[in-house]
């Protein structure tokens, strides 16, 4: 679809060498044709007017309109009387090797049990759209400036208060860093761990497996060693073995096995992480979400000096935010800025003062109470397809998110039940992909149900149900 340009007539990079002995009509032909050849001007963009073009570039308006006339009888634009000359589609064999603009990616599945998003459909536009105004109307002057890079001082507080309150973290507004997202909360710490000497992180299996999570340890400057996960979570006998002092885990809601890090377990890790003067990079991805149980608190709030615990927005309201934050023992938050400098120098601030206007106001906890009764209904639809089609395959990690896993039975093939069901146009996925090389546990299916109606559950769960039964 074209992009619709704001204004009378959009702006467009065109060079012109006037000290060349090829006319500037012929050089501004060549300019445009190269533009759309190669993609730069979309099939359906608007060009700039003839007035426009010639006051940009400072030539006459009767060279634009011969060049325009060329490029229309060579058929790279169309132009009609009272309307707009726009770039005319391209048959792909007229363009250069490797410049055609077909995307390589495979269509997506049309019913996708895609794990990690949320409803997008409910995202809170009109509530976002309030605070948003809200925020930038009553935001001070000094707001506007680069600020602090831990981020704006009474987003902290908003922040804090919260986390304290809904998550029993024990935390300071000073010790916050706002980052964007779990990704960069992950990097930043990583890299603030290895420049104070740490030399590895334990990583749970299954867990993020070879990923970007590996990606972003190893570029920090850490080596990644696996610790196995069991009904009661990362085993901390195994993560004392391995000789690391620093772990990332999901206690919460362990991904994606979606078990809880039991009580004795996370005395035992915050007891490691004393002894040892080491470090729980804490990720608190989904833990809003919880249905069969009371809420979870965070193991920052048992150890605060020894763990950074990340939070975000990506699933409590949408990924396409961007925004997390970070809670750092005091020892970390000066090295943590540091990195945050370095990296971008501070997330936006609007951004933080509107999810801030938006928990004051209460409409972020009214969001949250009315998508836990949304996902409690796909989590029912979930279980009752798969009870209705598949009775043979057991499912756990229900207790909190919005993904659950189905454990396939004996004689089942993980990676061509995948494959057969993308036939079908429904994504499934694999738990292969969440471990370690090393580890060989069951085949089983990481079913994410956050982006799918209560409909689409039942039908995908019905259309590869036979694929999910011994031959």
């Amino acid at each position: 679809m074209p992009i619709e340009w704001a204004g009378l007539s959009p702006e467009l990079l065109v060079q012109l060498d006037r000290s060349r002995a090829e006319p500037i009509r012929v050089q501004l032909e060549n300019s445009l044709r190269q533009a759309i050849r190669t993609g730069r001007l979309q099939a359906g963009e608007r060009l700039p007017s003839s007035r426009e073009m010639a006051k940009q570039l400072s030539i006459s308006r009767g060279v634009v309109q011969e060049c325009y006339e060329q490029l229309y009888a060579e058929g790279y634009v169309n132009a009609r009387a009272g309307s707009a000359t726009r770039v005319a589609e391209i048959d792909a064999s007229r363009l250069p090797r490797g410049s055609a603009s077909v995307s390589s990616a495979p269509p997506r599945p049309r019913i996708d049990f895609l794990t990690g998003v949320p409803d997008l459909a409910s995202f809170p536009r009109a509530d976002w759209a309030w605070a948003q105004r809200e925020a930038c109307r009553s935001a001070a002057t000094s707001a506007f400036d680069y600020g602090d890079p831990r981020g704006d001082e009474h987003a902290r507080e908003v922040l804090a208060g919260y986390v304290r309150r809904v998550r029993g973290a024990a935390v300071d507004p000073e010790q916050i860093v706002l980052c964007a997202g779990y990704a960069q909360g992950l990097t930043l710490t990583v890299r603030a761990l290895a420049d104070a000497g740490i030399k590895q992180i334990a990583l749970e299996d299954p867990g993020y497996g070879r990923g970007q999570t590996l990606e972003a340890t190893r570029r920090g400057g850490l080596e990644a060693v696996y610790v196995p996960v069991d009904d009661g979570g990362i085993d901390v006998k195994a993560l004392a073995a391995t000789g690391a002092r620093a772990v990332l885990v999901t206690p919460a809601h362990q991904w994606p096995t979606g078990v809880v890090l039991a009580p004795h377990r996370r005395h035992e890790l915050v007891a490691w992480a004393s002894r040892t003067d080491g470090v729980i990079i804490e990720d608190d991805y989904d833990a809003e979400f919880r249905y069969d149980r009371e809420p979870v608190g965070v193991v920052q709030g048992l150890a605060p000096d020894h763990t950074v615990a990340i939070g975000t927005a990506s699933k409590s309201l949408a990924p396409a935010l961007r925004f997390g934050w970070m809670l750092c023992p005091p020892r970390l938050v000066e090295a943590i800025s540091a990195q945050k400098v370095l990296a971008d120098r501070g997330s936006p601030t609007l951004d933080q003062l509107t999810l801030a206007t938006l928990i004051e106001s209460g409409r972020y906890d009214r969001h949250l109470r009315r998508m836990r009764a949304v996902y409690a209904a796909r989590r029912t639809a979930l279980v009752e397809a798969l009870a209705a089609h598949v009775p043979r395959v057991r499912v756990s990690g229900l207790s909190a998110g919005f993904h659950a896993v189905a454990h396939l039975p004996d004689g089942v093939d993980e990676s061509s039940v995948v494959a057969e069901a993308r036939a079908r146009s429904v994504g499934l996925y694999g738990m292969s992909g969440n471990r370690s090389s090393r580890s060989t546990t069951p085949p089983c299916l990481v079913l994410g149900f956050g982006n799918l109606g209560e409909r689409a559950i039942a039908e995908g769960i019905a259309t590869v149900a036979d694929l999910l039964v011994a031959p």
